[in-house]
């Protein structure tokens, strides 16, 4: 439950720290005095969207904490371990939010840091806001579908699952039906465009690295003159009459007639023989290999041709010629697939038809159960009605289901579905004996479209986790049995949960565990929100004001000592 909230710099609120209890805390005050402005903070808590027009005027920054107790077992104990956030034994749960003039959020769950998103998947669980939007909501004939499935929670689970994963399934494969079939002429022309690229780089021949090896070719073939001119410049010098090999086979001659004469002549003689020998055989060598530096200029030719084709495809295809390659190899499956394209047409089709089948079963089973849900829904609600003082008003809701040719066969007729099954669910009512079941957004007036998002909220309350209900003016357009009906609903429903209600009747407030006023204080320089926690002779005082406006005398205050006392013994009956 919510403990505490603190607020500071907000709106019109300088600084606010109201302590919460269990049952019925109600919150009243005059019209612009800021009670939609504290739960505007609390929806901050919440995961509400910031912005700077929540801070103060002349404020750095907005300010909003809340205090939570978290009895054992609670699923929002989960979702703190799931993001890192520890909560001690004792259940304490401190949400804070700070808010920057420039519209900077910083978020903290008891002390460390989260993002929006986890407060998000946090705040559902700790509060739930039951405002004058869920009256709206009721005039939406296309979201009732939503409050029965709240209700049915359990009992349409493992159904609902199924069927949501075979609907998922059953939609994309018929998006893709529905795309092979638009893009047919499409494919036909890919299929003569990857065809004409597959057959030009087929054409070409290519080999893997072959732009590499033709690269040091033609880089051979451009210098080989030169080459050729240096091995035989060099040959020359070493080859023929007064050449190197002359003088070097005339040296040795001498020195092998000197050794004769002097012993230390030999360790030389022997360098220039191993000399000789060596330089003998290079001369081979720059023989053989001026024989293979013959000129071509035709293979040059042919080389820079073939390195201008692969330079094309270059260009189209990839930046060398193994990428060609491989994207040779990607079209090549492509046009194979597409080749197929009747073939994996019908496997689409067949495999759309089994999912219907499929999903036409999952979609009944769901809409059985559904209707069970809705009759005892409808049920319940016609029960909370009587006792919320329309007697006689009737309740049901419509499960129907709408022809559609383009539809799932179901028991032999094609049948609209959707990600929630085939039912389309609609609010009935007959508010008065003798009328007929009309749509409740088309007949029901305000308070009666309050006691029924009531009466809604009643059943809700008692098949959810949430510790903290929220109820923001549903009374509006309310008064007198009915408003008492309204107010022993609330009280009833706060004996479970911890109830936060914004009132304006006094009928109402008289039910209050807690009450709490709501005032705006002007000065010259500033204006500003207080909430103050009412003393039981305040509380007197500020029925007596709702009850006659702003005289206050002591006939209203006598009435609204009564209601306080007939409010405590309707409670301890119930």
């Amino acid at each position: 439950m919510l403990v505490e909230l603190s607020i500071r710099n907000f709106a019109i609120i300088k600084s606010v720290t109201v302590s919460f209890q269990r049952g019925l805390n109600i919150l009243t005050g005059e019209t612009g005095a800021g009670k939609s402005i504290i739960i505007d903070a609390l929806g901050l808590l919440l995961g509400g969207r910031a912005s700077a027009d929540f801070v103060r005027y002349g404020e750095l920054r907005a300010e909003v904490e809340g205090l939570f107790e978290l009895p054992a077992g609670h699923p929002a104990l989960a979702v703190c371990a799931s993001v890192g956030v520890q909560v001690e034994q004792d259940g304490m749960l401190v949400v804070r939010r700070d808010i920057s003039n420039q519209g900077k959020s910083i978020i903290r769950l008891n002390g460390q840091l989260v993002t929006l998103a986890m407060l998000r998947e946090l705040g559902p669980w700790l509060v739930t806001v039951h405002g004058q939007h869920d009256t709206h909501m009721l005039m939406q004939a296309d979201k009732h579908i939503n409050w029965l499935d709240a209700y049915g929670e359990v009992a349409l689970g493992a159904a609902k699952q199924e069927y949501g994963k075979l609907y998922s399934s059953y939609r994309k494969t018929r998006q893709d039906l529905e795309r092979m079939a638009r893009n047919e002429r499409e494919l036909v022309q890919r299929i003569d465009l990857l065809q004409y690229q597959l057959d030009e780089i087929e054409s070409a021949s290519l080999t893997p690295g072959e732009d590499e090896k033709l690269l040091q070719q033609r880089k051979k073939w451009m210098n080989i003159e030169k080459v050729y001119a240096t091995v035989q410049d060099a040959y020359r010098s070493l080859h023929g009459d007064q050449k190197g090999m002359d003088w070097l086979g005339h040296a040795m001659g001498e020195l092998e007639r000197g050794v004769i004469y002097e012993e230390q002549l030999a360790p030389i003689l022997e360098t220039v023989q191993s000399a000789y020998y060596q330089i003998e055989d290079v001369v081979h060598k720059l023989r053989q290999l001026s024989y293979h530096l013959d000129f071509e200029p035709e293979q040059l030719a042919e080389v820079e041709r073939r390195l201008d084709q692969i330079q094309s495809l270059k260009r189209k295809y990839g930046k060398s010629v193994d990428d060609i390659l491989e994207y040779a190899a990607t079209i090549s499956d492509e046009l194979d697939e597409m080749h197929h394209y009747e073939d994996r047409l019908q496997q689409v089709e067949k495999r759309l038809q089994e999912l219907a089948a499929d999903l036409a079963v999952e979609a009944l089973e769901l809409s059985v159960i559904r209707q069970e849900c809705a009759a005892k829904l409808a049920q319940e609600i016609e029960q909370q009605l009587k006792e919320l003082h329309m007697e006689r008003a009737r309740f049901a809701i419509d499960v129907r289901q709408t022809p559609d040719e383009e539809g799932v066969e179901i028991e032999g007729i094609k049948r609209l579905v959707d990600a929630n099954g085939m039912d389309q669910i609609e609010f009935l009512i007959s508010p008065n004996p003798g009328e007929p079941l009309r749509p409740l957004a088309k007949i029901a007036s305000g308070g009666e479209l309050s006691r029924v998002m009531l009466a809604i909220k009643t059943i809700l309350a008692g098949t959810d986790q949430v510790e903290t209900l929220i109820f923001d003016e549903v009374d509006t357009g309310v008064s007198g049995r009915a408003a008492q009906a309204i107010a022993e609903k609330l009280a009833r429903v706060a004996q479970k949960r911890q109830v936060l209600c914004i009132t304006h009747l006094p009928q109402v407030a008289s039910m209050a565990d807690a009450h709490f006023l709501i005032k705006k204080e002007m000065s010259e320089n500033e204006t500003k929100t207080i909430v103050t926690k009412l003393s039981e002779e305040e509380t007197v005082t500020e029925l007596a004001r709702m009850l006659s406006g702003a005289e206050v005398t002591a006939k209203t205050e006598e009435h609204a000592r009564e209601m306080i006392l007939l409010g405590r013994e309707r409670k301890a009956v119930n």
